[in-house]
């Protein structure tokens, strides 16, 4: 899963979307530096990326992404995931996906301080593009693919990433329907909410 669905599962805990969004930023034992609430965020995101890796739907979401993407494909699949939690939010919150972008918006800035460098360089450019909102979008995905492939250290083919998700788009929202429910259940289950 990517920003959009970690944030989410963070259940309104401003710690655990503290921890859910630092995470892959933060190796190995890192995270023991921060406060618990924290580091309970970067242990969920971390028994969340399991999850999903393990996951069969997932499974089949990547192999089908596999000869537009190559070993890219377990990235594009998650921008895919964000973009359909974005897409049918009302499904799955009383508050806006507006609301809801702005206060883990607000809850990063409040905390840029003790975030992890690359964190604190890469945040002001998802803010001011406004990522997460736009996962809803053709547009910002369009935006996000094109700029994650201009980073990529081997041809990546994501700035076709939008037209791939059109192609596929009936099967891949489809894979979402089916697996994110089981995703929720499951972080509900670890917090005991």
């Amino acid at each position: 899963m990517n920003f959009l669905a970690h944030a989410y599962l963070s259940g309104g805990f401003k710690d655990l979307i503290i921890g859910n969004f630092i995470a892959d930023a933060i190796k190995g034992k890192e995270y023991k530096e921060y406060r618990q609430g924290i580091i309970e965020g970067i242990l969920l995101h971390r028994k969340i990326d399991i999850f999903t890796d393990q996951h069969p739907v997932v499974a089949q979401t990547r192999i089908r992404l596999r000869p537009y993407f190559g070993k890219y494909s377990p990235v594009v699949s998650d921008i895919y995931y964000d973009h359909f939690l974005a897409f049918h939010w009302s499904d799955y919150s009383k508050q806006s996906l507006k609301e809801f972008t702005s206060s883990v918006y607000t809850t990063i800035q409040d905390e840029i301080e003790i975030m992890p460098e690359e964190v604190q360089l890469f945040f002001p450019y998802m803010k001011k593009d406004d990522w997460l909102y736009n996962y809803s979008t053709f547009y910002g995905m369009q935006r996000s693919f094109e700029g994650m492939s201009r980073r990529a250290k081997f041809d990546s083919n994501m700035e076709k990433g939008v037209e791939v998700l059109q192609k596929e788009y009936v099967f891949l929202e489809e894979d979402f329907r089916q697996f994110f429910p089981e995703l929720k259940a499951y972080v509900e289950s670890v917090l005991s909410i």
